[in-house]
């Protein structure tokens, strides 16, 4: 039991990291990483589309950012070849499954999202994509800032859609 509660406590630490690109683009008051992966998961819950097993989503939504709790918010402009981080990640997410009495469940569920080979782990890695759009119009908003990057990098990465649609800045 004791292994249980560490690792459940250790992963609400999400709530108190903050999103390392909102930081780097100066950001005040950036949201955590915990706030993002609640933002998926509301997409998931409002957009998924027939054809994608929600209550799946959902859990892929709530899993897809864990292991950033023991390896931080690794972003391109860190310099860490994606081999590393995703082997980073896999260890990190390899250890706290360790403790979880469905560890392996929701191993399988991070794989998921990082794989992409099924609709669910592509529908949240979309919803992901979006969560970032919204997110940098909304501080764009709110602080002035140009965080354009952020949308075109969401943009880039959505295919042709209702997703696409809802990131593309109303014309100003």
């Amino acid at each position: 039991m004791t292994g249980l509660k560490a690792t459940l406590l250790e992963a609400l630490a999400l709530k108190d990291l903050p999103r390392a690109g909102w930081v780097r683009a100066g950001v005040d008051q950036p949201e955590s990483v915990a706030a993002h992966s609640w933002g998926v998961a509301w997409l998931v819950l409002v957009l998924c589309p027939e054809g994608v097993d929600r209550g799946r989503a959902l859990a892929i939504a709530v899993a897809h950012d864990l292991a950033e709790v023991r390896c931080g918010d690794i972003t391109p402009h860190d310099g860490v070849p994606a081999a590393e981080k995703q082997a980073r990640e896999q260890a990190a997410m390899e250890g706290l499954a360790a403790d979880l009495p469905n560890g392996d469940e929701i191993l399988a569920l991070w794989r998921e999202y990082e794989d992409g080979d099924t609709a669910e782990g592509r529908f949240v890695k979309a919803c992901d994509k979006l969560d970032m759009a919204l997110q940098a119009q909304s501080y764009s908003a709110a602080q002035g800032l140009d965080l354009e990057e952020f949308v075109e990098s969401a943009l880039g990465r959505l295919g042709e859609g209702v997703l696409k649609e809802l990131a593309t800045p109303a014309a100003t």
